[in-house]
């Protein structure tokens, strides 16, 4: 695997780990794909090298859906699926049942789970107390700000916190892009919202 570079952006001042290998888990409706795709673009605007790629299993919704986002400095040469992540974003617990969400993350990798359950507990139901566990109510968020259950964007929040690939303000501007050709001001505005309160209340087993 190669080694992760951690430093400050030379522009922003921000700490980041580049290159960055983000593995996206959830189910149909979720929002996953959307998340990749997301973060890809805000790091289009960090002057950064991006690719992301979904993988889909059964078109429904419901369904396990996996995506894959690499961010570098420089583009990215790969363009399968990441079998070696530096991160893994878990959309839905109950995926532990059916879906090795943790395959190829090493010991020192890093998992952000959207759950109530502290990270602890977490770390004790992957099995390995080395991970370094993020745990966000991203349902929670997303129903009280959205309402509706789809935690992608409180999500993203708590992977920045977690695993500062870029700056969380850049993260605000592509999100804001990204929606406002689409919703309406109210649903870009509570977005950005859960963006923030995800990146504010994560909570890991080590300090952020």
């Amino acid at each position: 695997m190669t080694p992760i570079a951690s430093g400050r952006d030379s522009a922003t001042g921000t700490m980041v780990r580049l290159p960055a290998r983000i593995r996206w888990h959830g189910r149909g409706g979720q929002g996953v794909v959307t998340a990749s795709r997301l973060l890809a673009a805000a790091s289009v605007r960090a002057g950064l090298y991006p690719l992301s790629l979904p993988e889909f299993g059964a078109e429904r919704s419901g369904a396990p859906v996996e995506a894959h986002t690499r961010v570098d400095r420089t583009p990215p040469t790969l363009r399968s699926p990441i079998d070696t992540p530096d991160v893994v974003v878990v959309f839905d617990w109950t995926l532990l049942d059916v879906v090795d969400v943790i395959q190829g993350l090493p010991s020192a990798g890093v998992a952000v789970v959207n759950t109530t359950l502290a990270p602890e507990k977490v770390a004790d139901r992957f099995g390995d107390p080395r991970l370094r566990i993020a745990c966000v109510d991203g349902d929670g968020i997303a129903k009280r700000l959205l309402g509706r259950p789809i935690p992608n964007s409180p999500l993203l929040g708590a992977l920045l916190r977690a695993y500062p690939v870029i700056e969380l303000k850049v993260m605000e501007k592509a999100l804001q892009a990204g929606l406002e050709a689409t919703f309406p001001a109210r649903i870009v505005e509570a977005n950005l919202e859960a963006l923030d309160e995800g990146y504010r209340t994560v909570r890991t087993t080590e300090p952020v």
